[in-house]
């Protein structure tokens, strides 16, 4: 499913795939691919008083002053295959058509209406249509042309939205344009030790910055598409993975690098990637990246390094909410940037049917069978606790349960996260157990049921939370299983699914008027009526697999 680009002999392609065996997992939980792989990106025009680079990596050694970056290479069936085979089918863009989009800035480029719209180049058009996209979200109508007119923007669209097409497609594009410019000449010109951990020095010319590994290759996969056929390079690195094979792949060749913080500042630090010619900066779900604590290496790698500065850069800053650290980033990051907001900041789609129901402790697992058994064993269902151990214990009684399921969370391995994400993806394991560490960011276009097994304690994990359904236009349904535990939460709660026009119980209208006026009296008697419905009438009609 995942290759690896080999950017040995000219730009040539080989895909590789390398099975690995059960290691400690259930017997019925079969084992994927394990992916390793690369792409390739080039830019630069800001001059720097001196750089450190041997610079002696292959697509140096074969590449030439002369090429022009805006031409096709040769294409490679077996690729395209791998790469596109997905595609995009049953999307509703047409419950787009009404969403509100508001661009505020000096001077804001005008959208557009089709991606034909704006030129792009051959490259870009050509993996537009292997992709099968046919017309751009409302965050690509507006993004799109504003990235392409070097603008720099913060924009705020709800998940699902197709944010990461929405700034891949002119970041790359306008590399193809300009060509590698001044970071090929840095990486030819070598000679100086760039640290005591090797020689080979790579210098990106864009950077995009993600909070998880997960989100980051994600972003990755995606860039690998619309890098097909060019000389651009795409590479990944992040925490939790064997750094030596990341050091590797990066010594073929990066043009465009996806990161987590953590690891990019220890790649900066072994003397393996440099920022002297990265005119391009995109900071993805940049919330997320402040929750986590990775301000001060988003800094570092920012303000403190060799990076071009704002003005000269081109920044980019994407997520579905936008609190005010967001805003004060966006003040010491951006340059006259356009504020773009796609829906309202922190809104839910109308697409995703959003049902509350209230369910005590000691009943939540009997009702989460209900509930599966209901929707269908087949289709894809993600399911959401708070802790490590409560997924794990999740995990297991599902398993002793007969349903074929698996779970994501912070403690596992790398190599196990990647192998769950495979199985629930293909459908092997069509339930999985998550923490918040896949709440954002992940792409699993066909989940068809988001369940809250336990509730997050503020409104935009939720928000985040719930956006893994009904993705780009499509139809999902939302279950939270609310008790005495989620006060805290009650009127956000009743003004997201006020505002979505979603079916709003009658209990929760009274717990949010009696918080309002700091009453003491709450309990479950509204709800046990609503908990007490079958599951089909639950559901009622608006779920459609």
């Amino acid at each position: 499913m995942f290759g690896v680009y080999d950017n040995k002999d000219g730009g040539g392609w080989n895909t590789t795939k390398d099975a690995y065996t059960s290691f400690g997992a259930r017997p019925d939980r079969g084992k994927s691919a394990f992916f390793n792989n690369g792409g390739s990106a080039p830019r630069g025009s800001y001059q720097r008083g001196g750089f450190g680079g041997s610079g002696n990596s292959r697509w140096v050694e074969e590449s030439r002053d002369d090429e022009d970056w805006s031409k096709p290479t040769q294409a490679n069936e077996r690729l395209e295959q791998e790469l596109f085979a997905g595609g995009n089918t049953g999307i509703n863009f047409d419950n787009y058509d009404d969403i509100p989009v508001e661009a505020t800035g000096q001077n804001c480029p005008h959208h557009i209406d089709s991606f034909q719209d704006v030129e792009m180049g051959e490259i870009i058009m050509s993996n537009i249509a292997l992709t099968r996209y046919t017309r751009p979200t409302p965050v690509q109508k507006y993004a799109i042309p504003i990235i392409k007119n070097k603008r720099d923007l913060m924009a705020c669209a709800q998940t699902g939205s197709g944010k990461t097409a929405a700034f891949l497609l002119p970041v790359l594009s306008q590399i193809y344009t300009e060509g590698p410019g001044e970071a090929l000449a840095a990486q030819k010109s070598g000679g100086q030790d760039n640290g005591k951990y090797g020689r080979r020095k790579q210098y990106p010319l864009a950077l995009v910055l993600a909070p998880t590994r997960e989100l980051a290759l994600q972003i990755y996969e995606e860039a690998r598409k619309f890098a097909y056929r060019s000389r651009v390079r795409p590479c990944v690195v992040y925490g939790g993975a064997d750094i030596g094979q990341q050091i590797r792949d990066l010594e073929r060749g990066c043009h465009l690098l996806v990161a987590t913080p953590g690891r990019l500042v220890d790649m900066m630090e072994r003397g393996k990637i440099g920022l002297d010619y990265c005119n391009y900066l995109v900071l993805d779900e940049a919330d997320r990246m402040l929750d986590m604590g990775f301000e001060p290496q988003i800094r570092r790698i920012v303000e403190q390094d060799t990076m071009p500065p704002k003005g000269i850069r081109q920044t980019m800053m994407f997520s579905a909410t936008f609190p005010k650290e967001i805003q004060i980033l966006a003040r010491d990051f951006l340059e006259e940037y356009i504020f773009l907001a796609v829906g309202r900041v922190g809104s839910t789609s109308e697409n995703i049917t959003q049902k509350v129901v209230w369910v005590e402790d000691g009943d939540k697992r009997s009702f989460l069978l209900d509930l599966l058994n209901a929707t269908g064993k087949n289709s894809l269902t993600l399911v959401f606790v708070e802790t490590k151990k409560g997924a794990d214990a999740l995990e297991d009684f599902l398993y002793r349960e007969g349903y074929a399921c698996t779970s994501i969370h912070g403690d596992r391995s790398q190599r196990d996260r990647e192998e769950a994400l495979h199985q629930f993806r293909s459908g092997r394991c069509p339930i999985l157990v998550a923490t918040a560490v896949a709440a954002r960011g992940l792409d699993i276009s066909n989940v068809k049921h988001v369940i809250n097994f336990d509730l997050p304690s503020d409104i935009e994990e939720y928000v985040h939370r719930i956006g893994r359904t009904g993705r780009v236009g499509n139809l999902g349904l939302a279950t939270s299983f609310f008790n005495d535990k989620n006060g805290n939460i009650t009127k956000d709660l009743l003004d997201i699914l006020v505002e979505a026009k979603q079916e709003v119980p009658s209990w929760l209208e009274s717990l949010a008027y009696e918080h309002q006026h700091k009453s003491n009296t709450r309990g479950p008697t509204f709800g046990y009526k609503y908990y007490c419905w079958s599951i089909p009438q639950f559901l009622g009609h608006k779920y459609k697999s």
